[in-house]
């Protein structure tokens, strides 16, 4: 059978589904989810374009359905991706409803799709302006795509101090043996075919806004007509004596993340914090490090986020996994041989014996470059964005974790929220007012 050739499968019977119901089918070995809603039948992927999870085992709420493992969100007639994280949509399929059966109509090729990327635009000579991005990210990307999918034709230029062109952050504590290239969010031939500038290891160091210019460390600068700042946030530094010994490390990147991995084999490896990182950190090493200890302020995991129940949980999982915790107090020293760790004392004397360090004790918003210039901060380094992530100056914008935004569930009330599904969220929200709209979000 050829790729094209049409395929015509009945599903199931008309009365066999009620509505407000969804069910998967196999097709020829591929899932597919058939949804019955406002008593109209359609059909798309039932595998979730961010990590694959089956939208079957997921919710179902009027023309949207939620993925059950981390709230990706899809229309269910269009297959279009409205809720994050991930970037492409879900291939979507002609359904036909005839004598009682429902049927779907499709071809080989569109069953082996998985994802689906939303129509972009290309870039025309005739459109001289220039959007530039700084950071790479996830809201510099969404926001990067989006602009084409809604038909920008100008320049897009995304810059990353990173080496690395978009990856996929989250993984780095998750997966710490991963190479960089196995993590990225597209693939870098993506970019050249959608006209989509990525300059890597370039840091920007001032911007001057009554000139529209970015200027880098290089010596290097770039004029834009548009302004987005995505750069994220950055490791909060150790201040403890010994902090700057060998074998003190920070998450930031892929490759601090491969040199954790490779030197925690077999070694006592203390972990100072208890949120997100410290603790997917302690799970991915609980079985290749010889010790692992984490030692937080608070009473339990995750209790400022999650609250104590919930930490007191996550906890004992770790725990029954063989890890040390000491907690309700913090590190006094870090001591060293020979420039090497030796060991962690803690506020009350105890010691612990430690090869390996990791930090994962809180963020800060990288916006020091801004300094001298209008775009208004908050006093931890926010920046101030409304809800359509303008700053105080004009043709410049925010995302991500960088950002202090009003937080509709709070009345308003300003948020600086460092999360994965947000910082997608951001991206796609912007409003720029070129001739194409960015913001599409209500």
């Amino acid at each position: 059978m050829s790729g094209n050739e049409m395929i015509t499968q009945e599903l199931c019977k008309e009365s066999e589904m009620k509505d407000g119901e969804m069910k998967e089918f196999d097709i020829e070995g591929h899932s597919i989810l058939l949804v019955k809603s406002n008593g109209v039948f359609s059909a798309v992927g039932n595998k979730c374009s961010h990590y694959g999870a089956p939208l079957s085992k997921g919710v179902l709420a009027g023309d949207r359905v939620r993925c059950p493992w981390h709230g990706a969100c899809f229309n269910v007639k269009t297959g279009d991706i409205e809720e994050y994280p991930g970037l492409d949509s879900l291939p979507c399929f002609k359904v036909t409803v005839s004598n009682g059966s429902v049927c779907i109509v499709t071809n080989k090729k569109a069953l082996e799709s998985v994802k689906r990327l939303k129509a972009m635009s290309g870039q025309s000579a005739s459109n001289r302006s220039t959007v530039a991005i700084i950071g790479g990210g996830p809201a510099a990307l969404v926001c990067a795509e989006t602009l084409r999918q809604e038909g920008y034709t100008g320049r897009i230029v995304m810059v990353t101090r990173e080496k690395h062109i978009p990856y996929d952050r989250t993984k780095l504590s998750k997966a710490m043996n991963a190479k960089a290239t196995e993590i990225y969010l597209r693939p870098a031939e993506f970019y050249s075919e959608h006209n989509i500038e990525v300059w890597t290891d370039k840091e920007a160091v001032s911007v001057n806004t009554d000139e529209a210019k970015v200027k880098f460390r290089d010596g290097s600068s770039l004029l834009y007509s548009q302004l987005l700042i995505a750069t994220g946030s950055r490791p909060r530094e150790l201040r403890c004596a010994g902090s700057t010994l060998q074998n003190v490390f920070h998450l930031r990147s892929p490759e601090d993340a491969n040199a954790i991995s490779e030197a925690a084999v077999g070694k006592n490896v203390v972990i100072m914090g208890s949120s997100f990182i410290g603790m997917e950190v302690a799970a991915f090493l609980s079985d290749k490090a010889g010790s692992v200890s984490v030692i937080g302020k608070s009473d339990v995991p995750f209790q400022a986020v999650l609250g104590s129940q919930i930490g007191a949980v996550a906890m004992k999982l770790l725990a029954d996994r063989g890890i040390n915790f000491y907690m309700g107090t913090e590190a006094r020293e870090i001591r060293g041989e020979n420039g090497q760790v030796k060991e962690v004392v803690l506020r009350n004397g105890t010691q612990i014996s430690a090869d390996i360090v990791v930090a994962g004790i809180g963020v800060t918003p990288v916006s020091n470059f801004l300094k001298g210039s209008r775009v208004a901060v908050d006093t931890k380094g926010a920046i101030y964005v409304d809800q359509f992530m303008r700053t105080s100056v004009p043709d410049v914008f925010a995302a991500g974790d960088v950002v202090s935004f009003p937080l509709a569930m709070m009345e308003g009330h300003r948020a600086n929220i460092g999360h994965w599904q947000m910082a997608h969220s951001h991206g796609k929200r912007i409003n720029m007012g070129l001739d194409c709209v960015v913001c599409v979000d209500t």
